[in-house]
């Protein structure tokens, strides 16, 4: 297969990519699937609350059973009282879901591939800036013709590309190494270096 190739006043090309990376058939339900785990193991899961046998207090009845005129009280610390107990309290949990290692990667192909597809996968030579400004990786992006919600894939850290994009609030730069499901779905355009799509091509072999 072959993806086009970005070049700024030079005439179309392609470069040949891996039909196992960016040839796939699309899997919904395990795209769905990975992405949903994904989301999941980010979840905290540390909210817990005391039941009425934990929260402080309640080892006396409030008033006598009867003769008061009032409904019947056994604790404080009941449910139904203002500072009383959780019936149901939360308990801290783990939210994590188990996806092997070959259904995640699986579920990055389909992506990669329905991106390709889709004509949402562009693929440039390099995307060095001269500096680190937000304005210098705007025009960079601009003259590829690329609207304003894009995922810039790279090979590896890039300290000048990473601190140029932390004002945009819809353009993330990601190593190949940091690459995660909810990322590719979430970006309307992604736009990775020739050398982040072979070192792609190695990672998901």
């Amino acid at each position: 297969m072959k993806l086009k190739l970005v070049t700024k006043g030079a005439p179309s090309q392609e470069v040949q990519v891996s039909d196992a990376t960016f040839a796939r058939e699309y899997n919904e339900a395990l795209v769905h699937q990975v992405v949903v785990a994904y989301m999941a193991a980010g979840r905290a899961g540390t909210k817990a609350q005391k039941t009425k046998a934990e929260v402080r207090g309640g080892g006396i009845k409030p008033w006598r059973q009867k003769g008061t005129g009032q409904a019947r009280a056994g604790s404080r610390r009941s449910p139904i009282w203002v500072g009383g107990g959780r019936a149901f309290a939360a308990r801290p949990r783990n939210f994590a879901q188990k996806v092997n290692r070959k259904m995640y990667r699986a579920a990055i192909q389909a992506m990669l591939s329905e991106l390709a597809r889709q004509e949402r996968l562009l693929v440039v030579n390099d995307l060095e800036i001269e500096a680190p400004k937000t304005r210098l990786l705007l025009q960079r992006l601009q003259e590829l013709q690329l609207g304003s919600n894009v995922l810039v894939l790279v090979e590896a850290y890039d300290e000048k590309l990473e601190l140029a994009a932390r004002n945009l609030p819809y353009i993330d730069v990601l190593p190949v190494g940091a690459l995660d499901p909810l990322s590719l779905a979430r970006h309307d355009q992604i736009l990775a270096t020739v050398a982040a799509v072979r070192l792609l091509e190695e990672r998901l072999a």
